[in-house]
Parts: structure tokens; sequence; C-alpha cells
């Protein structure tokens, strides 16, 4: 049996700061010649960020805190994707299913 070996990176972005550098990461990392997949999760600040600046390129492939959604009270639509649990719990659950964490 092949194991799969497809790269898999986390860019946590929790500031407005960190989404930038999320986004652009996303990019270069996505033009690569064998591109990894990539998602972009974002809480705290990075959740407002997100929803008053729309990126077509990465929306589609963040995932949004729906605790922060909630303290916020707002809501977020497609392409972007709510969390059914806390960001931070997304990312553990996620690295232990062995994505790569990486701190924008």
């Amino acid at each position: 049996m092949q194991q799969d070996e497809t790269i898999r990176i986390l860019l946590h972005a929790p500031t407005a700061a960190a989404l930038k550098r999320a986004r652009s990461n996303a990019g270069n990392l996505l033009a690569a010649t064998q591109p990894p997949l990539v998602r972009i999760v974002v809480n705290a600040e990075g959740v407002a960020a997100t929803l008053d600046e729309p990126n077509a390129a990465a929306d589609p492939i963040t995932l949004v805190c729906g605790n922060t959604l909630n303290k916020l009270g707002r809501s977020a639509a497609a392409p972007l994707t709510v969390l059914e649990e806390g960001a931070v719990l997304a990312l553990a659950r996620l690295q232990r299913e062995g994505w790569s964490y990486i701190r924008a």
C-alpha cells in the first residue's frame, strides 16, 4: 500500500497582518509546480479582516472560526468555510490528521 505523500499546509492567521502574509504565502504555494494542499485558518482579529477584505483567490481555501463570528455578531458566506468547531480545536485536529501548522 502506497502512502499519500501530498503536503498539507495550514496557515494560521489570527490578525489582519497575519492574514495578509497567509494570503501571499498561499498564492506562492499554489503557484508551485507541485502545489500542496493549503488552507488558511482565521480566528480573532483575522476574521474581521477576512470579511472586510474579500480575496477571490484565497477565500475558497479559508476556514473561519465560528466562535469569533458569533462574538462579532457577523456571518461568513461562501466561498468562505465556517468551522463547526473553534479554530484552535480545528488546528489541533487537522495537525493530528497530518496537516503541517505554520503561523503566518
